[in-house]
């Protein structure tokens, strides 16, 4: 955002915030057991239809609408009615989408009564946490639902207004019933765990890289780390007008909020590509280090939308540092594990929020960090992510020069037929394999290349030829709804804990893209600026390939897809370029876990015709 639309007085309280990195906390120690506790776990004691139900609005330091009063957050909690000397922890959603889209498979909305009180609040978590002794607290974003102020799509109005709550749950802030008198939260221990899919993990990824105090953990699911490269990628458009877009689908109030309107369309320099303040203002992983919260990792391998980059370069950031943390990956795409593991989701995020709130010693940080979906269904766990055996396997591409020229081919027609000739890619085959190959990691592959353009898209793909029953992700995500319903917590008539049953789809295919890559060729040397390429130069550009995590089975055969403009998956123009691959001087890199051997093999000179081909479905919420 430009520093012309953001108040100085918002500047400097968040300058003084993130001026100095501050330790990452230890687990809280032990203390006197409340009336909530049975052998060191939260158990269910309280009436849900007696909770607390209230709204409050917590005041920022702000004023992203321009209209001389300081923005105000609109918080809806849901409390247990204690002991008056009985202090909980809270559990916090903040999200745009209390009032548009909905929350959970069914799409639920905050809901409530005649005098305005919260009835209903999506998802289960205040169904099945409150009667345990928690506090929940749905929190509505910066300009969106009730609160006043500015949506700025991840930026520091957005993260200021939910950090300002969790400054208010410690006396820090000041806020404020509906009729105005002080609210003040004596009915709270502080501490703050901070839990959301999507744009809600994302906005709890970034108020945990403010270094705020009482927020104890964050559990981000398929969230976002970085919104240049939620919206880039390597330099490449994903989608045009994507923050004006994501701002007008969540918010009311676009047109009190011109400043930063206007900021949102021309400060992220959608016609460079460039990465600039606009994007380090929404950049959580280079403030890592000051993250204080715990963090539990939770995103699909076959995520489409938000791509696996974002948990793997916040994860690698937090691991520089520390931090301690668990992560769940599952073969699905932008899906909430509880919706596609419940029980078992539900079991392990009890335990966690019981230790990093409440203070139990249960082990379950010291039990193994990372749970993988190896198969359909098949979960195991492991010491650590990326495995510990993993190691950078390098593969040349081949022999000799070879090009191809901008066909702007969509993806299910560029990884057909891999030993075919096909128009607008380059297609390097390794196998059969003779044992199974782990990957697990992020791989990337270095291309030195001569351009006849000043840039073009550089596209790239590992595919898993070999049949077998696998997630079928795609744009459904790789679920499907059951007729049955299971509960899970209290209820009342206008909030039950019911919910419809999900499965994984899945089905039995010859071959599956495992990762994806983009680069603009321009943006080689940076992504600040861009660097044009001369047609007489050869340039060695590496395109990251997103993190992935599965075994390629022995007998099948791994290949790496070159395209250029993929219409499927961004908004970059085919510029017509050629590109001309110098084989030898090229290397594909792979994290491999054991020993592994790849040899090239050559494409059989045939063409592949009578294909067809589906292109990727709009704009997309995060």
């Amino acid at each position: 955002m430009s520093s012309m639309s953001i108040p100085r007085l918002l500047v400097v309280t968040l300058l003084a915030v993130l001026a100095t990195p501050a330790p990452v906390s230890a687990a809280p120690g032990p203390a006197a057991a409340p009336p909530y506790t049975r052998d060191g776990a939260t158990v269910a004691v309280y009436d849900y239809a007696d909770a607390v139900r209230e709204s409050v609005w917590v005041r920022t330091a702000g004023d992203a609408d321009e209209d001389g009063e300081p923005d105000r957050v609109a918080v809806d909690l849901v409390r247990p009615r204690t002991e008056p000397d009985v202090q909980v922890p809270v559990i916090m959603v903040a999200s745009p989408y209390y009032a548009c889209c909905g929350r959970g498979n069914e799409g639920e909305l905050k809901e409530y009564d005649a005098d305005g009180v919260i009835s209903k609040a999506p998802l289960f978590y205040d169904n099945y946490f409150v009667p345990r002794g928690y506090a929940f607290a749905a929190v509505d974003l910066s300009g969106t639902n009730r609160s006043t102020g500015c949506e700025d799509v991840g930026g520091p109005y957005e993260v200021a207004g939910a950090r300002a709550v969790v400054d208010w749950l410690n006396g820090r802030a000041p806020a404020f019933y509906a009729d105005g008198t002080p609210a003040v939260a004596a009915w709270t221990t502080g501490r703050v765990g901070m839990i959301g899919k999507s744009w809600d993990g994302s906005v709890a990824n970034g108020v945990a890289a403010t270094g705020v105090e009482g927020l104890e953990t964050v559990v981000p699911i398929a969230a976002i780390s970085s919104w240049y490269d939620y919206t880039r990628a390597g330099g490449t458009l994903r989608m045009a007008g994507y923050p004006s877009f994501l701002q007008s689908a969540v918010s009311g109030r676009v047109a009190a909020c011109a400043a930063v309107t206007e900021s949102l369309a021309t400060d992220s320099a959608e016609e460079t590509g460039d990465y600039n303040a606009f994007w380090r203002d929404r950049d959580y992983r280079a403030a890592a280090a000051r993250v204080r919260a715990s963090v539990f990792v939770v995103h699909g391998v076959n995520d489409l939308n938000v791509t696996t980059p974002q948990f793997a370069r916040w994860w690698d950031e937090l691991a520089r540092r520390g931090v301690p943390r668990k992560i769940w990956l599952h073969q699905a795409g932008h899906v909430d594990p509880f919706d596609l593991r419940r029980g078992a989701w539900v079991e392990t995020l009890h335990r966690w929020f019981d230790r990093w709130l409440q203070g139990l010693d249960n082990g379950v940080e010291r039990e193994p960090r990372a749970t993988l979906e190896s198969g359909p269904g098949v979960f195991t766990d492991a010491r650590d992510w990326p495995l510990p055996a993993a190691r950078p396997a390098r593969a040349p591409l081949g022999t000799g020069v070879v090009s191809f020229t901008d066909e702007s081919l969509p993806e299910d027609l560029a990884v057909a037929y891999p030993a075919a000739v096909v128009p607008g890619r380059l297609a390097v085959r390794y196998g059969p394999l003779t044992a199974p190959l782990r990957l697990s990691g992020s791989p990337s592959v270095r291309l030195r290349v001569r351009v006849d353009r000043p840039t073009t898209q550089l596209t790239a793909r590992l595919v898993d030829y070999g049949t077998a029953p696998r997630v079928q992700y795609a744009w459904g995500e790789g679920v499907r709804t059951l007729e049955t319903e299971s509960c899970w917590g209290g209820s009342t008539a206008a909030d039950d804990a019911c919910y419809l049953d999900v499965a994984e789809e899945v089905s039995t295919t010859d071959h599956a893209v495992l990762t994806r890559g983009w680069q603009d060729a321009a943006h080689h040397v940076t992504l600040r600026r861009t660097t044009p390429l001369r047609p007489d130069r050869w340039y060695t550009i590496t395109v990251p390939i997103g993190a992935y995590d599965a075994t390629v089975a022995a007998g099948h055969t791994l290949g790496l897809v070159l395209t250029q403009s993929d219409p499927g998956y961004t908004a970059a123009a085919n510029t017509g370029a050629t590109v001309e691959v110098d084989l030898a001087g090229s290397t594909l890199t792979l994290p491999a876990a054991g020993p592994v051997t790849l040899t090239p093999s050559a494409a059989a000179p045939r063409t592949a015709h009578g294909l067809t081909a589906s292109v990727r479905p709009p704009h997309r919420l995060p």
